[in-house]
């Protein structure tokens, strides 16, 4: 055998979430494939894109948390954004072409108010260079032929924005904000109540829902583990509802649950809550409880049960 031919091993079904924290330059998919080949995964997604240019927090489903993965596209996000000030470009970030330049100009009180004018509720403008779609194409490829078209405004809400550190044209702010926010337009925005102009010269992902950077490993780390050693990083499945109440049911309640059968409840009413059977058995799946009943969402199947159940060591 060619000692650089590599020998290619089977995919496994794996099931759990792995917090990835993403290097610049690489984009989500790409970042996605990698730790995919390295866990020898079946099947696998993302919990929404991060762009080349921002690094940090990005959780990847495997298996049977993939089923939960629209949780996490919809939670609210915290990063930390680093300005450049006096400079507005054609994509409000570093990429784009230099449109204007000023002087940065501003006191300490006209940053408080420009912050405090930006904080909750807000309407914002998609920038052309997104992914949003007009009559069927991304804005960023129509920006691309240089074809601009009216946007309608979205409303948004930024839960924090603090102010961490200011030096001559750098400026860095810690970010809270929901679902659909764009940090870009945010950068620029700022940049205009201050009157000198801004763009957004990097970004770093710190939370997604109730999920930690602090908790992420690199593409690095995870390439220098065995095999033991990556697999220990996968975070179970429930990963995504952790801000979601748990009910532990009885064997022959958790039968029911995974037929699709309601069932009668004293648990508190919840838009969505963690199902689980009896020890040892794994996560069922997410349901809600509406009406005094117990009502299935997303469950798993029972390959993947058995799977949960069987540990790591069935996996090597």
């Amino acid at each position: 055998m060619n000692p650089q031919q590599r020998v290619r091993l089977p995919r496994r079904a794996l099931h759990g979430v792995l917090l990835l924290d993403k290097p610049l330059g690489l984009s989500s998919n790409d970042a996605l494939q990698r730790a995919k080949r390295l866990l020898r995964a079946e099947k696998a997604g993302h919990t929404g894109t991060l762009d080349p240019l921002a690094t940090g927090l990005l959780p990847l489903c495997f298996g049977a948390a993939t089923k939960f993965s629209q949780l996490n596209l919809e939670a609210d996000k915290a990063y930390v954004a680093t300005l450049r000030l006096g400079q507005t470009t054609s994509t409000a970030d570093r990429e784009g072409e230099i449109l204007r330049e000023r002087e940065v100009n501003f006191s300490d009180e006209q940053l408080q108010q420009a912050l405090q004018a930006l904080r909750g509720e807000i309407d914002q403008i998609p920038p052309m260079h997104s992914a949003l779609k007009h009559q069927g194409k991304a804005l960023y490829e129509l920006a691309r032929q240089g074809v601009e078209v009216e946007r309608t405004p979205r409303r948004v809400c930024i839960h924090a924005l603090e102010l961490l550190s200011h030096a001559g044209e750098t400026m860095q702010l810690a970010v809270r904000c929901s679902k659909g926010t764009y940090i870009r337009t945010l950068a620029q925005d700022l940049g205009e109540l201050l009157g000198c102009g801004a763009h957004l010269s990097a970004l770093r992902r710190t939370q997604s829902g109730p999920l930690d950077l602090a908790q992420a490993v690199t593409l690095d780390q995870l390439e220098d583990m065995n095999d033991e050693q990556r697999l220990a990083t996968l975070l179970p499945p429930d990963t995504l509802l952790a801000d979601c109440p748990q009910i532990r049911l009885s064997a022959e309640e958790a039968g029911k649950l995974l037929a699709g059968i309601r069932r009668r409840t004293s648990a508190a009413p919840a838009a969505r809550v963690r199902a689980f059977g009896p020890e040892p058995l794994a996560f069922l799946g997410s349901a809600r409880v509406a009406g005094g009943e117990l009502i299935p969402e997303r469950l798993l199947s029972p390959v993947e049960l058995q799977t949960l159940l069987a540990g790591p060591a069935s996996l090597t």
